[in-house]
């Protein structure tokens, strides 16, 4: 192709896409400094995964007689880049923040951003009950070091306790933005509204989807490509703030495939759920379901 036809169709293309902008989308909205950014919430989650396994992601540099300067730091810069994002998305709970000042917004953005990292603690528990899930159901790991390092179910999880409490404290898009960032780096979706207990247990994990409103227990181990899902949802915003996703109690495992569906379902204790099934009803505890 000549120059002067290369020219000609890069200038069609051009002139072309400048009027599609004019066609008043919704994917052209401008209000960009009011967009949360992306790149500063996974910097948010970075530094998070530093504090929370601070033994394996900290900083090299950083000794053990610095650890509570370089703590201090780290809570500082997440403290900082969290409210600042929290800020920019509350404007999307129109009802409490729509109309709200600037003063109002950064105020009640750092209060958020505070109050979520008072639950770290609860959040280092709780995944320390997770990594011993993990090192003790599943036999292929000769160490923890190992499932920290390279076993995506645990991220996944990490990622998912995070979002799940800013999730609880009303905080919007940011918890989304997090988990659906794990949900590509993992192939393991799991929505921060879904509840789940402790020593969580996800083997392989790829495809599992675990919806907003599921309830999962205690000792709860999920194979990969499980689904947590709902029957339908051909409601659409109508199941808004409806249960529409099962309960696993304690002691459950589910193996690959298999699908659980519906907000009245629950899998009773201590039950084991075979590969491929297709569940749409409540399973006594108890239960071994036939293969």
């Amino acid at each position: 192709m000549d120059q002067e036809r290369l020219s000609e169709r890069i200038s069609s293309v051009i002139s072309r896409v400048m009027d599609s902008f004019s066609e008043n989308k919704y994917i052209d909205k401008e209000n960009t400094f009011r967009h949360p950014d992306e790149q500063d919430v996974l910097m948010v989650l970075d530094e998070l995964r530093q504090l929370v396994f601070r033994g394996f992601f900290a900083h090299t540099r950083y000794k053990v007689f610095t650890a509570q300067n370089h703590t201090s730091m780290l809570l500082e810069d997440i403290l900082y880049h969290l409210s600042k994002q929290i800020e920019l998305v509350l404007p999307y709970d129109e009802a409490r923040y729509g109309a709200a000042a600037p003063e109002e917004l950064s105020g009640a953005a750092m209060g958020k951003a505070l109050d979520f990292l008072e639950t770290l603690p609860r959040i280092r528990a709780l995944l320390e009950t997770d990594l011993d899930a993990a090192f003790d159901g599943d036999p292929a790991a000769f160490t923890r070091d190992e499932i920290i390092f390279s076993y995506p179910g645990l991220y996944a999880i990490f990622t998912y306790r995070i979002a799940h409490e800013l999730y609880c404290l009303d905080v919007p898009m940011i918890p989304r933005m997090m988990t659906e960032h794990a949900h590509r780096e993992t192939g393991i979706d799991i929505h921060p509204g879904a509840t789940i207990g402790h020593h969580f247990f996800i083997d392989h994990g790829t495809g599992i989807v675990i919806g907003e409103t599921t309830h999962i227990g205690n000792y709860v181990k999920i194979y990969q490509g499980v689904t947590l899902g709902a029957l339908s949802t051909s409601g659409g915003r109508r199941l808004n703030n409806v249960r529409r996703h099962p309960t696993l109690e304690d002691r459950v495992t589910i193996y690959a495939g298999a699908s659980i569906l519906g907000g009245d379902t629950v899998i009773g204790a201590g039950s084991t759920i075979p590969s491929n099934s297709f569940i749409t009803s409540s399973v006594p505890a108890g239960s071994r379901i036939p293969g």
